[in-house]
């Protein structure tokens, strides 16, 4: 395990936390359906379900889509390593779940900079015996600190899945050059796993979501499916079939889990934010989705 991540002081994290304002991280929370989140980051995600009724589909589907790919990684791919970069809040189905149900030996390496993230990290820190899982304090905008630290974990000889699902979060100026560093050092045989918000699909539904998250002081741009697949062009990075697509499309399996229904007198009573955690996301249309995602391959 991570002495780094084990040795912090809780003081010095709650130190680090603003609980009046909302943060991506534990507003995807809010979403998944979990606990570890303030009103802030509850009124933001209300908020964005206002803006767009079936929102949290974008949501929900891109972290099925990232079940998918983590599966095909370990199951189809043989790849043993993994680097998940902007993870979140410890939730059902986490990379190192996924990796090590196929192949125990996997070796799993989050990174996030939200001490409330931070602060459940342990949760995150359990790893088969065969196995291990590492947890680093760090920002997606310092890629030579997080390979550093990556490494006492990490062979960086062997090929890694660099695993993004946060990019819409980091300004052009910043997130190609971040791509690239990442990607160049890690060897041939490497994946990219990433999905990113746009406005090609359902334009008027992300705007209004957009909107609401910016008044919020949120970075959140929309790229279209070009600029998104700059990330895989602009790294010498061949597509997987299906290429790169709105993530329900990507090689779907339709088995996403299907949330335990509680009974419908208790269910009339939340507030439609709360009743997010209760949908069945097999119900998704194209109109739903605002998301691409897609898996690259470096040779």
């Amino acid at each position: 395990m991570s002495g780094d991540i084990l040795s912090q002081d809780p003081a010095e994290l709650r130190s680090r936390m603003d609980s009046g304002r909302a943060h991506p991280a534990r507003v995807y929370d809010v979403f998944l359906g979990g606990k570890d989140h303030y009103p802030a980051d509850r009124a933001a995600a209300a908020a964005g379900l206002a803006a767009n009724p079936r929102g949290y589909l974008d949501v929900r589907h891109n972290r099925d889509f990232l079940r998918r790919a983590v599966t095909t990684l370990t199951e189809v791919d043989g790849i043993r390593q993994f680097l998940d970069i902007g993870t979140g809040l410890p939730t059902a189905e986490n990379v190192h779940q996924i990796a090590q149900r196929t192949a125990p030996e996997a070796r799993v390496v989050y990174v996030d900079n939200d001490p409330v993230v931070l602060a459940h990290a342990r949760a995150l820190l359990t790893s088969g015996p065969e196995g291990r899982t590492e947890y680093i304090d760090a920002d997606l905008k310092s890629p030579e600190q997080i390979l550093e630290q990556a490494a006492r974990t990490l062979d960086f000889s062997r090929p890694v899945a660099l695993c993004l699902l946060v990019l819409h979060f980091v300004e052009d100026e910043q997130a190609y050059p971040i791509v690239r560093e990442l990607m160049d050092a890690l060897p041939a045989g490497s994946r990219l796993v990433l999905s990113h918000l746009t406005e090609d699909l359902n334009a008027e539904n992300i705007r209004a979501v957009q909107r609401t998250y910016t008044e919020r002081g949120f970075t959140f741009v929309l790229r279209n499916r070009r600029d998104v697949g700059r990330f895989f062009t602009e790294t010498g990075l061949e597509l997987a079939t299906p290429g790169l697509v709105p993530v329900h499309h990507w090689r779907p399996d339709h088995a996403a889990p299907v949330p335990a229904q509680p009974e419908q007198s208790y269910l009339a009573g939340l507030e439609d934010i709360e009743k997010v955690r209760y949908k069945d996301i097999n119900d998704v249309t194209d109109a739903d989705i605002n998301v691409y995602g897609g898996l690259g391959i470096k040779v």
